[in-house]
């Protein structure tokens, strides 16, 4: 009973690394049902010198397609280049052929994967001994990072398809050309341990699925190979940035300036409002006229004008604000400033005198 377990446990160790082959097709999966059409999205830039672009494409998980995002990544070996995966239509099937590494591109079902990849062969760049150089016009290139590179015009054809499939019933109708046929029989390397866990973390991420995002998913391209989150990261036209939420319920979201300062609320019931001050305003107040004769303690009543020129300091609701006492100097006036009594005290102390000088 051991052996056999054993021996599957090295099957697929040996399935999950890098493989040489000279096979024609690498042949995966087969569905009955066709994949999505590809998402738009913009390429983010290369990350360093000798990494190539692998496209974005729809894999396939027991029961649905899951988006696997397109990433830049490092080349296996000086001088290979990546040929894309696609579906193909056979047999009442949609099969998988598996994308591979060689020193030359492959046919790759017609399909338009952008950024270099329009259908047949590669546009985006290629090697010169042991470097490689980037076609700017179709690839995002840093300059500053990246000094290989050159501008070579790519003419895309307006309205170009995005089908994700070769054959059958409204699938990209091209056959593979002599060249692109010798290719197949070329050595190559299959997909690399970085690539496969790139696929293995989109299969797990239920945002990446078909079903969720409709076909425009938030995580479409990646810097590097499993980067789901970070700078960088690319989602597609349509599709929420990655990490960000718009189911959230309104009253979490932040309050308004009126609210946070303090302002009204019109949210609260008509009971919680504070009710109006049924004092007039201070600016409605009318003012009392001074009564020269009529003294308290030698100071007058009413709104009377501070030493300083200025009225009294009032609240809002009519009521004076509360204040400090004043030191003692400045509460008699009249005793430490004779000059800035009023007249009308002046007269009548004269008038006093000199009644009490009469008796």
């Amino acid at each position: 009973m051991r052996f056999p377990v054993r021996g599957l446990i090295a099957a697929l160790s040996l399935a999950a690394l890098p493989v040489a082959s000279n096979a024609a097709v690498f042949v995966g999966v087969s569905v009955g049902i066709p994949p999505p059409a590809l998402p738009v999205y913009v390429q983010p830039p290369c990350p360093a010198p000798g990494y190539i672009w692998v496209p974005g494409y729809w894999a396939w998980d027991d029961d649905q397609y899951y988006w696997v995002p397109g990433t830049w990544e490092l080349a296996p070996a000086v001088g290979f280049l990546w040929t894309p995966g696609y579906w193909g239509w056979g047999d009442g099937f949609y099969l998988w052929h598996a994308g591979y590494w060689g020193p030359h591109v492959g046919f790759y079902g017609g399909i338009n994967y952008g950024f270099g990849y329009f259908g047949r062969g590669f546009e985006g760049g290629y090697w010169r001994g042991n470097e490689f150089y980037y076609n700017r016009s179709v690839t995002n290139v840093n300059v500053t990072n990246i000094t290989n590179v050159y501008n070579h015009t790519v003419v895309n054809e307006p309205g170009v398809s995005r089908v994700s499939f070769h054959g059958g019933a409204g699938g990209v109708a091209v056959r593979p050309t002599a060249a692109e046929m010798a290719v197949e029989h070329e050595r190559h390397i299959g997909v690399t341990a970085l690539q496969r866990q790139h696929e293995q973390m989109a299969r797990s991420d239920s945002s990446l699925r078909a079903s969720v995002n409709g076909g425009r998913p938030a995580i479409a391209a990646t810097p590097r190979p499993a980067v789901f989150s970070g700078h960088g990261v690319i989602a597609a036209r349509g599709a929420s940035p990655a990490g960000q939420r718009t189911d959230r319920p309104r009253q979490t979201q932040r309050p308004a300036l009126a609210e946070r300062s303090g302002g009204p609320r019109s949210d609260r019931p008509p009971q919680a409002l504070r009710p109006a001050d049924p004092r007039p305003p201070v600016h409605q107040a009318a003012r009392p006229t001074m009564n020269p004769q009529h003294r308290d303690n030698g100071q007058y009543r009413g709104n009377a004008a501070a030493p300083g020129g200025g009225g009294p300091a009032m609240h809002a609701g009519g009521g004076r604000a509360p204040q400090a006492a004043p030191p003692p100097a400045a509460q008699h006036p009249a005793a430490q400033h004779p000059g800035a009594q009023h007249p009308g005290a002046q007269h009548t102390a004269a008038e006093r005198e000199q009644r009490e000088r009469g008796h």
